[in-house]
């Protein structure tokens, strides 16, 4: 059997300061209570041999990962399309401002200078399609709550990639087989094409 763990990264510096991030380079990565949460993944998932380690872009993923991961020789690889959402003009805003902008806007809206959820969510579908077909058999992904909740929510059969799972912990492995993860891309992709 196959497995995926999905984990949004842990606590950041830019969570706790609830200032919104979605440009790699900008990334101030982990807080102090996000590198113990790191480490809590590790034991975690310390019972289980990792075969590959998918990060996004972000220094905050990165980082969470090689806290977590830390002793173990497990080959690395970054999937840019597991960025979080490009939120444009929105980016060192505060979590406030983003969320305004969220609520007066649907799915299929474009942030400004930005992508909409709809596309990242079909970025996101693309990017679990990508690890369906690696020859590994357990896979380790750190990336962002976004793409971790709208798995969790496609996965289950949700309507709403938003619900019924709405808060994506931090560091908290998230575990899919192969059938789950197809079922997450396919859900996904339906419903961001559907404009749902």
């Amino acid at each position: 059997m196959r497995i995926f763990l999905l984990a949004r990264h842990a606590e950041s510096l830019f969570n706790v300061a609830g200032v919104v991030n979605a440009d790699p380079s900008l990334d101030r990565g982990l807080s102090e209570t996000g590198q113990a949460e790191a480490r809590i993944l590790g034991q975690q998932v310390s019972g289980l041999e990792i075969d590959l380690l998918v990060t996004s872009r972000f220094p905050r993923a990165q980082q969470t990962a090689a806290i977590a991961l830390e002793g173990r020789s497990v080959p690395h690889v970054v999937i840019a399309g597991l960025d979080d959402v490009h939120i444009g003009d929105l980016e060192g805003k505060t979590l406030a401002d983003y969320r305004t902008w969220k609520r007066s806007h649907g799915r299929g809206d474009r942030f400004p200078g930005g992508e909409s959820l709809d596309e990242a969510a079909r970025r996101y579908a693309d990017a679990f399609r990508a690890l369906l077909v690696r020859p590994e058999r357990t896979i380790l992904t750190v990336c962002h709550e976004i793409p971790v909740r709208y798995a969790v929510n496609a996965a289950a059969g949700s309507s709403d990639l938003d619900a019924p799972a709405h808060v994506i912990r931090n560091a908290a492995p998230y575990v899919f087989d192969e059938r789950g993860l197809e079922a997450a891309a396919d859900g996904i992709g339906r419903l961001a094409t559907s404009g749902a």
